[in-house]
């Protein structure tokens, strides 16, 4: 049986959709906080299992009879490399035989402005091999899902605004992660293996401007703002400081290239060439047409 945590939120969600075209619904099992959340997943004969990261007891329980296990990382920031021990801790109790853990694609880490925020997933993996389970590392690239986050809601008319310099990233989207994702839960061969998902091409800022502007039929241009001067205006916008602190430190370690790091693993798992960065933005902003 495969169970895969997270199954609520946009990632694990969409591997559990992967998956039910690839095995029977009675060979998949979710962990879930919230059964009621997944009431839809239990109509289609998957298995609910509630428990959260914080309770290893919980999870002990939750994991019988599961062979394979997802484990994607939390959002939750409290602990967050304790409670991914704790998974792996109940794993390893209950008998699960393989982790696939949900990563990230980076480098020069100790030196990025996100080392303490990202440098979670290396700690996790380190964990991971200790504990003498057979892994998986699906180390993510960063998802082109965020960038309308990043562009803000009015893009198409004000253009990019972001302290992110001339860096490049593989971005890849989170459904063609997934994709790819149930594809090494449900295949053999995966056994302690370390995998890249990102593009085979990187993007700029000003290749993402260029993108919409071609898509959009008018200019539309990136301003790489300083940090103080981006700061100033989204605060003057009443945009949180947390949120304001967040988006700088991921623009700024795309600025750093800490993302770039383009490769075809993605392609092979998936059996066919990644959607681009056009892609998305096409989907998103136009409707794909």
């Amino acid at each position: 049986m495969i169970l895969v945590t997270g199954a609520t939120g946009h990632l694990g969600g969409a591997v559990v959709d992967f998956l039910l075209k690839k095995v029977a619904a009675d060979q998949v099992a979710v962990l879930v906080r919230d059964a009621a959340k997944a009431a839809d997943l239990a109509e289609k004969g998957v298995s609910v299992r509630v428990g959260n990261y914080h309770d290893k007891a919980s999870m002990v329980q939750a994991f019988q009879g599961v062979d394979t296990l997802l484990l994607v990382s939390t959002s939750d920031l409290d602990d967050r490399v304790g409670q991914h021990l704790n998974v792996i801790n109940a794993a390893k109790e209950a008998g699960v035989t393989r982790v696939v853990y949900t990563g990230v694609t980076m480098q020069n880490i100790d030196q990025s402005p996100l080392k303490d925020f990202m440098g979670e997933h290396f700690e996790t993996e380190e964990n991971l091999k200790k504990s003498g389970l057979t892994y998986t590392f699906l180390r993510n690239s960063l998802y082109a899902d965020v960038l309308p986050m990043f562009f803000g809601p009015g893009v198409l008319e004000t253009g990019i605004f972001l302290p992110a310099g001339q860096g490049r990233v593989p971005y890849a989207t989170r459904e063609n992660m997934a994709e790819a994702a149930a594809n090494v839960l449900a295949g053999d061969g995966h056994d302690n293996q370390t995998y890249e998902l990102v593009n085979t091409e990187s993007w700029s800022m000003d290749d993402a401007a260029a993108i919409l502007s071609e898509l959009a039929g008018k200019s539309i241009t990136y301003t790489d703002a300083p940090n103080d001067v981006y700061t100033n205006v989204l605060t003057n916008a009443g945009v949180p400081e947390g949120a304001i602190g967040f988006t700088i430190g991921f623009a700024n370690a795309i600025g750093k290239n800490d993302f770039d790091l383009p490769g075809d693993t993605l392609t092979q798992l998936l059996g066919r060439k990644p959607a681009s960065l056009r892609d998305y933005l096409q989907t998103t902003y136009f409707g794909g047409k």
